[in-house]
């Protein structure tokens, strides 16, 4: 009896032994050239971002003298000392500036959220009212802008002059956030928003416990990019709070001690410090500097995982 096709046993496909079996069958196995080409570009990466770092972080740990024999940015430790922190969180008005940071970060963040997601949510529902007109004006002024001296006529004609709502109000909304957040809640599953109206629900229900929970993702990026630009906020500060240091945030703080030669109480004058005193100057602006990343480099751990799984989860499993 002859046999069947079916009948007929399949040659098994076997990979070449020097190919990853998740590589897929057109591309070549890496050569050793370009293995050390992508490890040496990467280690070049990580030196430009670290080393800089490292000498920032010496440099507000040493002493006066160690900072004079370096002539000026101190590369290896040598003689450290916690005496600029000390100045600068006890003398300074460095720890005011913190606490006024601190505030506009959480309270603008807060408010720029809100007012991005609920915008967001209102351009992605296709039967909501006006959403092609408000959409096209959101996406002119990305282009086209009333300019510098327009927005500040308005600003202090508010009566905004010298007040901490100047400072957050002029920037609290983004429209390429706007857009970013309207392009992935468009892209929930609708079977998900219709059991939930069949169910009863608002579209404020839907927002909180449907959109928001399957677009943590992105949520949590926008989040923290606003909370970067307030963090990093002085431009404002120079334009409707430039005489009152007692309102001054952490980053025009540091302008002011780092760029404009200002220094704290107990801090040299002259050159890079000298031996006969506790805190060189040098080494409380680069303390200061150190100061602007901490929170940074805190939040972001938390936030790296939103970073890499991806932007958007479906909820829909079968």
């Amino acid at each position: 009896m002859s046999q069947t096709l079916s009948d007929t046993p399949t040659p098994a496909l076997t990979l070449r032994p020097d190919r990853h079996p998740n590589r897929p069958v057109w591309e070549e196995p890496p050569t050793a050239v370009g293995q050390g080409l992508k490890g040496g570009v990467l280690l070049l990466v990580l030196a430009a971002v670290l080393v800089p770092l490292w000498i920032v972080v010496v440099t507000s740990f040493s002493t006066p003298g160690a900072i004079n024999r370096a002539g000026g940015l101190v590369i290896w430790p040598d003689g450290l000392t916690v005496a600029a922190y000390h100045q600068m969180l006890v003398d300074g008005p460095v720890t005011r500036a913190v606490l006024v940071s601190l505030g506009i970060t959480i309270v603008g963040t807060l408010l720029s959220m809100t007012v991005s997601v609920l915008c967001a949510y209102g351009l992605s529902r296709s039967r909501s009212f006006g959403h092609r007109a408000i959409l096209l004006v959101l996406v002119i002024t990305m282009f086209v802008g009333g300019g510098l001296i327009p927005t500040y006529l308005v600003v202090t004609a508010l009566g905004g002059y010298g007040q901490y709502w100047a400072l957050i109000l002029p920037s609290s909304v983004s429209v390429f956030n706007i857009l970013v957040l309207r392009a992935f809640y468009s892209g929930t599953a609708s079977d998900l928003i219709d059991a939930a109206r069949l169910d009863g629900c608002t579209e404020w229900r839907i927002l909180w416990s449907i959109v928001l929970p399957t677009s943590r993702a992105v949520t949590a990026v926008v989040a923290l990019f606003y909370a970067v630009g307030y963090w990093n906020s002085f431009f404002n500060v120079m334009l409707y709070m430039p005489t009152d240091s007692t309102k001054w945030p952490l980053q025009y703080v540091l302008l002011q001690y780092v760029s404009n030669g200002m220094t704290m109480p107990g801090a040299t004058n002259g050159g890079f410090g000298s031996l006969h005193t506790q805190t060189a100057p040098l080494s409380l602006q680069m303390a200061v500097v150190v100061l602007t990343l901490v929170p940074i480099l805190m939040v972001y751990p938390f936030m790296q995982k939103h970073f890499k799984t991806g932007m958007l989860t479906g909820a829909i499993k079968g």
